[in-house]
């Protein structure tokens, strides 16, 4: 089958079109045979090396498609099944893959493999920055950093149905067209404006109650500087580079804020965490409230030009490499 294989830590060129064996399913395991393969910014982590790991090695965390075959002791699913999963093992960048029965979702009826492929790890990032890590209610002030983005489009949509009063930021006006498309009721060009001075002008010197901040170093300061009096920043990607370490007193300066850095896979680790997390996100796509955006789509094979796109920030919504 064909597989794209990080060779070693690096840029995009390190990533390697492969023909590797078709993997068998061993016991509570399944074979997926891939529809789509989701691309995400951890992605790049893992290959630049910022997240070290263990290469060569097929990169991806994210796909859908159809059970090929189960391995012993499997009653999750049978053969034919459409499933899709969004937090790995590692290796979806390839025509089929191996996956364990409880990392895996059913995709309900109504919801094509392509849309379960762009929007698992994503979306369930949303479901779980909105609904567990910082709860948003109706009538929260809420920014969301790269709105136009994978997680970003999601994001403002989700809490928009949620009530939430939504400042956006973008690169350009063609970005910031469709973060209001998405329901943002003001998008801030972040190359031209500074950000926190026209939060606190939107909300009337008040400031947020939560940054939703997936970019990292860029930002970092400014999100802190957005936040209203006890607010919250998430600080969940690193899009340019990791954000900067700070001493506590800059919390309390600034109106006893508080700073986490989450990450997904403490969100879903057991499987009915993951079942309720999907499911949320299912419910949210079935209903409407939320659209997934898929802006652009490679072939596989053409994963080395994807990853070379996302990088450069030429991507909106949520990106697909199909088989």
């Amino acid at each position: 089958m064909l597989a794209i294989q990080a060779v070693r830590a690096g840029g995009p060129e390190v990533l390697e079109v492969v023909d590797v064996p078709v993997p068998t399913a061993g016991s509570g395991q399944i074979l997926v045979r891939h529809e789509a393969v989701g691309l995400n910014f951890i992605d790049t982590y893992q290959r630049s090396g910022l997240y070290p790991m263990k290469l060569p090695a097929v990169l991806g965390l994210e796909g859908a498609g159809v059970v090929e075959a189960v391995g012993e002791g499997v009653s999750r699913f049978a053969a034919g099944d459409r499933v899709a999963y969004g937090n790995g093992p590692l290796g979806a960048y390839a025509e089929f893959h191996v996956v364990p029965e409880d990392r895996a979702v059913r995709v309900p009826l109504g919801v094509e493999t392509t849309t379960a492929a762009a929007a698992m790890l994503k979306g369930m990032t949303a479901e779980f920055l909105l609904r567990r890590c910082v709860p948003v209610k109706q009538g929260d002030w809420v920014l969301v950093h790269a709105a136009a983005g994978g997680v970003g489009t999601i994001l403002t949509q989700w809490a928009k149905a949620l009530g939430a009063k939504i400042i956006g930021t973008a690169g350009s006006e063609d970005k910031a067209a469709l973060a209001t498309g998405n329901g943002a009721d003001h998008v801030i060009l972040y190359n031209d404006e500074d950000v926190a001075a026209r939060v606190r002008e939107i909300t009337d010197k008040a400031g947020v109650r939560v940054v939703y901040d997936g970019v990292g170093a860029a930002t970092f300061q400014g999100s802190l500087d957005s936040l209203a009096r006890r607010g919250t920043l998430v600080t969940y990607g690193n899009a340019s580079g990791q954000a900067p370490s700070l001493t506590p007193f800059e919390l309390q300066k600034r109106g006893s804020l508080f700073l986490t850095r989450p990450t997904l896979f403490d969100y879903i680790t057991t499987t009915e965490e993951l079942d309720e997390s999907a499911g949320a996100l299912f419910e949210v796509i079935g209903s409407g409230a939320v659209k997934i955006d898929i802006g652009q789509t490679f072939p596989l094979a053409e994963t080395r030009r994807a990853h070379e796109v996302l990088e450069a920030r030429g991507t909106t919504g949520s990106t697909l490499l199909i088989p």
